[in-house]
């Protein structure tokens, strides 16, 4: 029966809800003092938001326990676990020679060019598990 969806289920109902509720309490608010239909809708970080320091925290809390000066051996540093290559290339050197000797601050920067370029994919794991992608 072409053009023919099945009925949905209350349980399917209920989880749109949730979610909708949820993208509502995780959009920043508006001039207004509302989330807007657009940042509701998307469960990735909207442009504005991406500027928030809550965000760099939530994916550093998965990525490096919210650790900025970590260096566990395994050739990721910092609390958003920076490659040295990755860390060069983005310009962190102007900081310090590796992710974990920056400041927060300075790493954020470097991550936010990082991202401008290669998108959310550059944290495969956390962004994916944070289901901003």
């Amino acid at each position: 029966m072409a053009g023919r969806h099945r009925k949905p289920t209350e349980t399917g109902r209920q989880v749109a809800r949730i979610s909708a509720f949820a993208a509502m309490a995780a959009a920043p608010l508006g001039v207004a003092g509302t989330a807007s239909a657009a940042e509701s809708t998307s469960s990735a970080p909207s442009a504005s938001s991406v500027e928030r320091s809550a965000t760099w925290e939530k994916l550093a809390h998965c990525e490096s326990t919210g650790n900025w000066d970590a260096d566990t051996g395994n050739g990721f540093k910092g609390g958003l676990q920076f490659t040295p290559s990755t860390w060069k290339e983005f310009g962190g050197r102007q900081y310090a020679p590796s992710a974990e000797q920056a400041t927060k601050a300075q790493q954020i920067e470097i991550a936010k060019k990082v991202q401008d370029e290669q998108g959310w994919k550059a944290w495969p794991a956390c962004t994916k598990k944070l289901g901003w992608r």
